[in-house]
């Protein structure tokens, strides 16, 4: 099997696209390299530089899947480009989708997420559940999901990962996810600073994201449809008292904020359809870092924040003006 994973060179992709090859499949990225590329000393993974919206037709001719990872991957960068933000996560899948379906793709797998949930009451979310986000990146995922989603048919598959807020440790490292970035806080000054305790966030750990985008390579071509994934739902203060009981010496600083980003899911159709079981845990993912801290310990890189890096490209110096 051929896969085309659009955006492959980021985050998750740094770790999918290696796993997919392990599998046995057939792996090319398409991706501006803005962070660069991972897969520098891996030839299995062929690697062209191109801005996704410059593909056509016939750029897409014999892959059997193509995963969408690309666009801008949080608020952050949604809020410092409102426009970009739209066209990299609402157009730019809809357009890949519509000429990877003319080209013969059989199945499409959009990168969504649960921002598109908003403020939720205290219940878990499925899918069926109203979206309420107000925010510039959680409206333009939801674009981005219904454009997809609107080009299924017995003959093209479309499945939309909502993915939870995600961390671990991958080779194209980020430390400006939750776990992540209260991990270097508690590494590098002893403190974590919490601003509101109480809302709750479903956590996903990379290597549950990598086998969720796994199954969904794997599922039976009939199956499309939109699916919760984490790998378990947790309140921002639980998330920062695990992280201070695995990292002695560190001091919680709690404060207490609005913010009107407050859900948490439910993945039992993705364990029922897609066969996804999470294995993982917040205490799993601080593990995981601290084995491979020596790969990233130079907190301060820009190359591990991804605001920092989209502020100093050319295409967005008037982004916020």
């Amino acid at each position: 099997m051929r896969i085309l994973v659009a955006g492959g060179c980021g985050y998750v992709g740094s770790k999918l696209c290696p796993t997919l090859a392990d599998l046995g499949y057939t792996v090319d990225v398409i991706d501006l390299c803005w962070f660069g590329n991972p897969f520098n000393n891996d030839s299995r993974i062929n690697v062209v530089n191109k801005n996704l919206f410059d593909c056509k037709e016939t750029d897409l001719q014999g892959y059997d899947q193509v995963i969408f990872l690309a666009g801008m991957s949080n608020d952050p960068m949604a809020e410092f480009a409102p426009s970009e933000n739209f066209v990299y996560n609402a157009a730019l899948p809809s357009y890949l989708a519509f000429i990877a379906k003319k080209a013969g793709v059989k199945r499409y797998v959009y990168a969504s997420s649960c921002s598109v949930y908003g403020y939720t009451w205290d219940k878990l979310y499925t899918e069926e559940d109203p979206v309420t986000c107000g925010y510039p990146y959680g409206i333009s995922k939801l674009q981005g999901e219904r454009g997809v989603m609107q080009q299924c048919d017995t003959k093209f598959s479309v499945v939309c990962l909502r993915k939870g807020t995600i961390s671990g440790y991958a080779p194209k490292m980020r430390l400006d996810l939750i776990v992540n970035t209260m991990y270097k806080f508690a590494r590098s000054l002893k403190k974590v600073t919490v601003n509101n305790p109480a809302i709750w966030r479903p956590i996903l750990s990379i290597n549950d994201a990598v086998s969720a985008y796994t199954r969904a390579v794997q599922a039976h071509q009939s199956i499309s449809g939109v699916f919760n994934i984490s790998s378990g739902n947790y309140t921002v203060g639980e998330v920062a008292e695990i992280v201070a009981d695995m990292l002695p010496g560190t001091s919680l600083d709690i404060h207490n904020k609005q913010d009107m980003r407050n859900y948490k899911v439910t993945c039992k159709k993705a364990r029922e359809v897609l066969s996804f079981r999470p294995r993982n845990t917040v205490a799993d993912i601080v593990n995981e870092l601290l084995e491979h801290e020596e790969n990233f310990k130079i907190f301060d890189n820009m190359m591990y924040y991804n605001i920092q890096v989209i502020r100093e490209l050319p295409e967005f110096q008037n982004a916020s003006k």
